[in-house]
């Protein structure tokens, strides 16, 4: 089974605004065992629209459209329905009726715009919009499916949960599909994939792996596809329970968990408390580890010292130890993790100091290089990173990088 997604609006193709439309339908229509074969983003015209449904139609069985529902004139995509499916637009009674209580709780008026957003094509389904004025519309044409839902996001995620699923299961009959996501940190791609080789090629035949890097982790996502779905989560963890057995040091969480919801659970279970010292990272793992509900359990504060003047008078980093090894060395971030535990009382502490780039690297230390301290009251570890020339992702991979190693402090774990 066969599915593309289209995507209507100029806004999309000026770069205005991120598809994530797309990404959310092609990740749910995969969970219940469709193909995604083609996405597609095109203008709000109506001789394009029609012929990227005719395109469409030639590749896939379902055909999922968004954008150009709304009630200003860019918004043609009903008209063009009407064309391709040699049809008319009708008033509507129900859709009107929705319309209508949308209109009345926010206490505004109906205009004309709202009253010929009723007008659907006469032949079509009507999917119900809880959140919109927008109907959506199920049609079939020479045993095709196209579903044609608004471009705002919410609203399309609202019919899709609440109906265009179901209906599409009832449709077509679809295997069972399940994934199974492991999160790890800490170990390259191609290192991973070597050291992996044999568990990989003994996989079952049903059963796929795919490597799914990022400047934070590298997800390892499992797929298996049949008809039981007991047998089949059964699989999965025979298989993970493998993979353990040769990575689980580099293992934090599965599916959609992060490493700040990881780290924040074992604080709370060992009731202990944490506070940060950061340069480098600019206060990016304060903004992490405050990003989780709760997180005021376990996070005392943070200092942002990006000027040496605030390492020696704030966390009392000893001014020689930046003058002899400078400020990104294995001296000073010990000493900023230190400093941080007296100041704040704490239990354990993360400390962070580096050159993030594009400018400031030397031969030395070129930019990339980063120095990471995690620590506890009586333990202190602290490693060398290179992580490359990109300011941004430096950042990102300097912060994931101390959430994890204080996550294996916190666990006793060696890698």
């Amino acid at each position: 089974m066969k599915a593309e997604i289209v995507s209507i609006g100029d806004e999309i193709l000026i770069g205005q605004i991120l598809n994530t439309n797309s990404k959310w339908m092609a990740e749910q229509l995969n969970l219940i065992g469709i193909n995604i074969c083609q996405i597609t983003s095109i203008s709000d015209n109506k001789s394009h629209i029609i012929k990227a449904l005719c395109e469409a139609s030639n590749r896939a069985d379902i055909i999922l459209i968004t954008g150009g529902l709304g009630p200003t004139k860019d918004d043609i995509t009903k008209n063009a329905l009407c064309e391709y499916f040699d049809t008319k637009l009708v008033f509507n009674q129900n859709v009107y009726r929705n319309i209508e209580r949308f209109i009345s709780k926010r206490d505004m008026d109906m205009n004309n715009l709202n009253k010929e957003q009723a007008e659907v094509p006469e032949n079509c389904k009507i999917i119900p919009n809880k959140y919109g004025t927008a109907a959506g519309m199920w049609f079939e044409k020479n045993n095709k499916v196209y579903v044609s839902m608004p471009g705002v996001p919410f609203e399309m995620i609202s019919m899709m949960n609440d109906d265009v699923i179901s209906l599409i299961k009832n449709k077509f009959k679809t295997p069972i599909i399940i994934h199974k996501t492991i999160l790890t940190q800490g170990y390259p791609e191609s290192e991973l994939a070597e050291k992996l080789s044999d568990w990989e090629d003994n996989l079952p035949q049903n059963m796929s792996l795919a490597y799914l890097p990022s400047p934070k982790n590298l997800r390892l996502r499992l797929s298996v596809k049949g008809e039981n779905s007991e047998l089949l989560t059964k699989e999965i963890d025979t298989e993970i329970d493998k993979l353990k057995k040769q990575i689980n040091s580099y293992i934090f969480g599965y599916d959609k968990e992060t490493l700040q919801e990881v780290v924040g659970k074992l604080l709370i279970l060992n009731n202990k408390t944490l506070a940060s010292a950061e340069s480098c990272t600019g206060g990016n793992i304060a903004q992490l580890i405050t990003s989780v509900s709760e997180s005021s359990k376990y996070f005392l504060g943070s200092v942002v010292a990006y000027s040496n003047k605030i390492k020696t008078s704030i966390l009392n980093v000893n001014n020689n130890s930046i003058e002899k090894h400078g400020a990104v060395s294995k001296q000073v971030v010990c000493e900023m993790a230190s400093g941080i535990i007296n100041s704040f009382n704490s239990d354990y502490a993360i400390a962070t100091s580096g050159i993030a780039g594009p400018s400031g690297g030397t031969e030395e230390k070129p930019v990339g290089t980063t120095w990471i301290a995690v620590a506890s009251k009586d333990k202190i570890i602290a490693k060398k990173f290179l992580f490359g020339d990109n300011r941004e992702r430096n950042i990102t991979r300097a912060s994931a990088t101390a959430l994890n190693m204080l996550r294996k402090l916190i666990l006793h774990v060696n890698d």
